[in-house]
């Protein structure tokens, strides 16, 4: 910050000599040079008050005092609530002056007109700088999914960083979310508080890598939350996991993004795959039920299938995993006969994703005899009252008509017409159904996880009467309400 200074008494008299506007103008010129922070500090000290340059985005980026930065965010926010202060556009943020009473409006009008425009030819320079760092940040991003972490902690002067969490952001207008986002980040190679924020368009996403030492400040997380709904994005998080693991990472985040809609726009990676129902299920044959069914399978194995649950399609698993969807198809395929279960029914899904999130996953033998089977459960698994109360949560609230045809679409692996046709209803019918499920679940019924954990939930719900054959009918196709 700079030494405070009085601005002298002719400085504040009426008039404002043209040689004091000088001398005023020479000072800013001087803190310019320096640093944002020194300019915006120098105009408060000029007109003897509070000077704040807030971001839309980021809030407050420069304030002095410390304690003005609220108040001049929420002036920029809201001109109308805060008559007395001076503003002005400056480099995409706004300039936010709150004079003493005592100093002339004219006088408050040159110092804002001069700060701001200051700080327009230091934003002018940095873009100019912007479009090589971008360059340099992406090129970082390719290296650290090629495997080549020494290369870019060798780059980054933040040193001993460990970890990483990864964004992969997808919408209308990357390219301008880019450029606001590093505004707002102001990410630098030299770290910001023990972590530096790589952030560049890779394959036409928005990626952003934060690396530190373990564990994140949520700065960055905030930014990307204020970015993706204001320029309509959807993003997918995952880590913070350990540098060598960042390809895992990016196909994780990739997945997980499949579950994100516009009410929420970010969905970290451990958030979808029937987490929840995991932690209610007894542990001890939950745990050697999976480590049976699993027992054939490599790690690797086991990462591309919660891709793919995750994804809902080959072609989707194989543009997370970077992998043609011919190497896709043929690895599942193969996995498909190392687990003799048929990957695309819904029942199998839903009970590998909740095999998958075992609290143990162990590589070794499974404890009983012969490897156990995908398409059954151990018994009584689902049959507790935490499960129940579990799945009476999620489905609980459906009519009867709607439970039997989300049971059935979902049986069909989420496809209208032969559902339909199952139901002796028009497509029209079931898709208007389908979407009373969803409003009434308050599920997204194109998430491939949410579609498994429904299936469970009907599973240890289901009535005698969930059957297609029992929807009473009258005059053909048309449905009588139960």
């Amino acid at each position: 910050m700079s030494t405070t200074y009085t601005i002298g008494p002719d400085a504040a008299g009426p008039g404002d000599s043209r040689a004091v506007r000088e001398a005023m103008a020479d000072r800013l010129l001087r803190a310019a040079t320096r640093s944002g922070a020194q300019l915006v500090s120098e105009a408060a000290v000029l007109i003897q008050g509070a000077a704040v340059l807030t971001d839309p985005i980021a809030g407050a980026v420069y304030s002095t005092p410390v304690g003005a930065a609220a108040d001049g965010v929420h002036a920029a926010a809201h001109p109308q609530d805060h008559p007395h202060h001076v503003q002005r556009p400056a480099a995409g943020a706004v300039l936010v002056l709150h004079p003493a009473p005592t100093v002339p409006a004219d006088h408050v009008g040159h110092v804002a007109t001069t700060t701001a425009a200051l700080l327009e030819v230091r934003g002018q320079r940095a873009a100019e700088l912007r479009a090589e760092q971008m360059r340099l940040h992406t090129t970082l991003l390719r290296l650290l999914l090629a495997g080549h972490t020494a290369s870019v902690t060798n780059t980054v002067s933040a040193g001993g960083l460990t970890h990483a969490t990864l964004y992969r952001l997808t919408g209308p207008d990357v390219p301008t979310a880019h450029q606001v986002l590093w505004r707002a980040a102001r990410p630098s190679l030299a770290g910001h508080g023990g972590s530096c924020a790589l952030i560049g368009e890779v394959d036409g996403e928005l990626l952003v890598a934060e690396l530190h030492h373990g564990s994140d400040d949520g700065r960055i997380l905030r930014l990307v939350s204020r970015v993706s709904e204001r320029h309509g994005l959807l993003a997918g998080l995952a880590g913070p996991l350990p540098l060598a693991e960042m390809p895992t990472a990016h196909a994780d985040a990739a997945a997980a993004r499949h579950s994100a809609t516009p009410a929420h726009r970010i969905v970290p990676a451990d958030a979808v795959g029937t987490p929840q129902l995991a932690g209610l299920l007894p542990p001890g044959p939950y745990t050697a039920w999976a480590r049976s069914v699993l027992s054939p399978l490599t790690p690797e194995h086991r990462h591309l299938l919660l891709v793919r649950l995750r994804t809902g399609s080959a072609p989707r698993a194989a543009a997370a995993l970077g992998l043609s969807s011919g190497t896709v198809r043929t690895r599942l395929r193969s996995l498909a006969a190392l687990l003799g279960a048929d990957l695309d029914d819904i029942t199998v899904q839903a009970h590998l994703l909740l095999a998958l999130r075992a609290p143990t996953r162990g590589d070794g033998q499974a404890e009983s005899e012969g490897q156990a089977r995908l398409e059954t459960l151990p018994g009584g698994i689902l049959d507790t009252e935490a499960a129940r109360a579990w799945a009476a949560g999620l489905v609980g609230g459906l009519e009867p008509h709607l439970r039997i045809a989300l049971a059935c679409w979902l049986r069909h692996h989420a496809r209208t017409a032969p559902a339909a046709t199952e139901l002796h209803v028009h497509r029209t019918t079931l898709t208007a159904w389908l979407t009373r499920c969803a409003e009434r679940l308050g599920q997204n019924l194109t998430d491939a996880t949410v579609r498994a954990e429904l299936h469970l939930a009907l599973e240890a719900t289901a009535k005698d009467g969930d059957d297609p054959r029992a929807l009473p009918r009258r005059g053909g196709r048309t449905y009588r309400r139960l």
